[in-house]
């Protein structure tokens, strides 16, 4: 899964703690991993706020890398989370925040498939 957040953010502020609690309860058994993509304004914001996340990151000076993938999955605000296929780099779900709060808090159907079909071994979720 990619997460794409800032730290100034007050829904991402109410979003990260129910992030951190399902990753924590369902990344083993559901295979899965979550890749921290900031959106804030200066590396010393990132950092404060990466500081706690359990997950993986994109380093905040590859913004050219950050600014790629939110054109590629079509991130339009934040914060954002998408589920991608682990192997093929497709896109499972692109809305897996919605998922995640208000919809399957449990990750009963995670993948939340929708159209594509899930057939990698390992579910990657960008933010």
């Amino acid at each position: 899964m990619m997460k794409n957040i800032k730290e100034k953010c007050p829904p991402c502020r109410g979003f990260t703690p129910i992030l951190i609690d399902f990753y924590n309860k369902h990344s083993e058994d559901k295979n899965f991993e979550i890749i921290f993509i900031s959106s804030d304004n200066d590396e010393e914001s990132f950092n404060d706020y990466y500081k706690d996340m359990p997950w993986w990151k994109l380093d905040y000076k590859e913004r050219d890398k950050r600014n790629e993938l939110a054109s590629l999955c079509k991130i339009s605000g934040i914060p954002n989370l998408i589920l991608l296929d682990g192997d093929s780099g497709e896109i499972i779900c692109n809305n897996a925040r919605e998922q995640i709060q208000f919809q399957d808090k449990n990750g009963e159907n995670f993948p939340w498939k929708g159209e594509t079909k899930a057939k990698a071994s390992k579910s990657c979720i960008l933010l």
